[in-house]
């Protein structure tokens, strides 16, 4: 199963990022995927696969366990509401359990049980027994379908990335906005309100506002002081929502020889005291500098953050060379960064909730306390987590001012689109299974099909799994 961090990426699904690109001018350019990838999980005396389409070519039983268990994800990500997730069925039971417990129960091979704990360390640098499932459900079905989060493929989170950086988005909406209203180096320290301002405090200066719009991640929004105190709610909700720990690493060489022998760069690898990195795809730049970036993540990075620099850089060229040739050893740069270690950061790539708290706090993410309304990331409804989410909330939060200081600006449709408590737009559709596993069908027509329909009758019948196991040894 492929899996990527895509901090950086976007698709076409992803409307909002999209339409602000398209609106600032700026180019993109497709994430390279051409070629052979390489996916281990199990240890470092299993198997190193090796393949060219979306999905590896595993064996029939895992295969089999793959298609019954993304089927399940995704049929209960199709209840989910993300708006009210009050309103998802069985929500209550879905929030008392973690993603690993949900995969212990349903999942059948152990290899698969590594692969999603690889996926929840790429995606969202924490351990699946760190996250509430129903969370887990929520971030998917804001996506459109869990593989949405994980490929590399048209339509999916890692599609695009924009020439020049990302960080052009912000340059340009800052000369939007005038240079000289924009204060940098002047972090909030406290945030004051009565009956007719608010009054921002920063180490610099201190602001008088009418609405105040705070976009930094819960753990950060925390720590600034409120007077009168935020409601217990909202006050529990940002104390109890971890941030993810994600080590990122780029390393540049002389020539792209993993593209000359026949790789696309994408490394998918499993939990391992050899292998510091969970995946790693290729990063060379529009104007053609060869590069590999990848992540360390969750206990991956607990782990490599207290070693020496030189030893985790030794570790990741050594891993390159395993997977891509000697040619990985001799790097020109490698350069790091352990997001736990920024100051405003604190982690990466988003926070995430622990069984008990989407039940009964969540909605306090997005409501306004006070004069204090509340945007980021983690509080979107579609494409939570990513940059696009982030331009929603943002958006959501904007016509939330304007309707209390200049309600009479906003036009039919933004009024509706607060009633609803999302901005105008349906939320991405999720792409079918049968299309999802396409090129293996392409491949082989019987096999796949009896394993899919397999899958479906197991997801039913879990009782029949012995008898299927037995057939499926003495077959093949």
């Amino acid at each position: 199963m492929p899996c990527l961090c895509s901090i950086y990426q976007f698709c076409p699904t992803q409307t909002h990022i999209m339409e602000l690109i398209k609106d600032l001018g700026l180019e993109v350019y497709p994430q390279f995927n051409v070629g052979k990838k390489v996916l281990h999980v199990g240890g470092p005396t299993c198997k190193v696969r090796m393949y060219r389409t979306s999905i590896p070519a595993l064996s029939p039983l895992l295969l089999l366990d793959f298609s019954q268990l993304l089927w399940k994800i995704n049929r209960l990500c199709r209840t989910v509401c993300v708006q009210d997730l009050l309103r998802t069925p069985n929500a209550a039971e879905l929030d008392s359990m973690t993603l690993h417990s949900y995969i212990e129960k349903n999942a059948w091979t152990q290899e698969m049980k590594e692969q999603i704990g690889v996926c929840s360390r790429s995606v969202f640098g924490v351990e699946p027994c760190q996250m509430s499932f129903l969370f887990f459900l929520m971030y998917a079905a804001a996506a459109g379908g869990l593989l949405a989060l994980l490929e590399s493929t048209p339509g999916c989170a890692q599609e695009f990335k924009i020439k020049g950086g990302t960080q052009q988005l912000s340059e340009c909406l800052a000369q939007r906005v005038g240079w000289k209203n924009v204060r940098l180096g002047s972090a909030v320290m406290a945030i004051w309100q009565d009956a007719e301002w608010a009054r921002v405090m920063t180490t610099n200066d201190t602001f008088l506002c009418r609405a105040v719009i705070v976009t930094c991640p819960p753990h950060l929004a925390a720590k600034i002081q409120y007077q009168p105190a935020l409601p217990s709610m909202r006050e529990f909700l940002t104390q109890n929502m971890p941030v993810g720990h994600m080590m990122k690493f780029i390393v540049t060489y002389q020539t792209a020889f993993w593209k000359e022998k026949g790789f696309s760069g994408e490394i998918v690898a499993g939990s391992s005291t050899h292998c510091p990195f969970c995946v790693t795809f290729d990063a060379t730049s529009p104007r053609g500098s060869p590069a590999l970036v990848g992540f360390i993540s969750g206990q991956q990075a607990t782990l490599w953050s207290t070693k020496e620099a030189g030893e985790r850089r030794e570790a990741v060229l050594s891993s390159l060379v395993k997977y891509l040739g000697p040619e990985a050893a001799s790097c020109i740069h490698f350069e790091e960064k352990d997001w736990a270690k920024e100051e405003y950061s604190g982690g990466c790539p988003v926070n995430v909730m622990a069984p008990g708290l989407l039940t009964y706090y969540q909605p306090s993410l997005r409501k306004p306390c006070g004069r204090i309304h509340w945007a980021g990331t983690e509080t979107a409804t579609q494409w939570c987590g990513y940059m696009s989410g982030a331009v929603q909330a943002g958006q959501r939060a904007a016509l939330e001012v304007l309707a209390v200081v200049c309600h009479m600006t906003l036009t039919a449709e933004e009024k509706e689109a607060l009633i609803q408590g999302q901005t105008v737009r349906s939320p991405p559709k999720q792409t079918p299974l049968s299309e999802l596993l396409k090129p293996l069908i392409k491949k082989s027509v019987v096999i796949p099909v009896l394993m899919i329909s397999a899958a479906l009758l197991l997801a039913q019948h879990p009782n029949v799994l012995v008898k299927i196991k037995t057939y499926i040894t003495n077959t093949f």
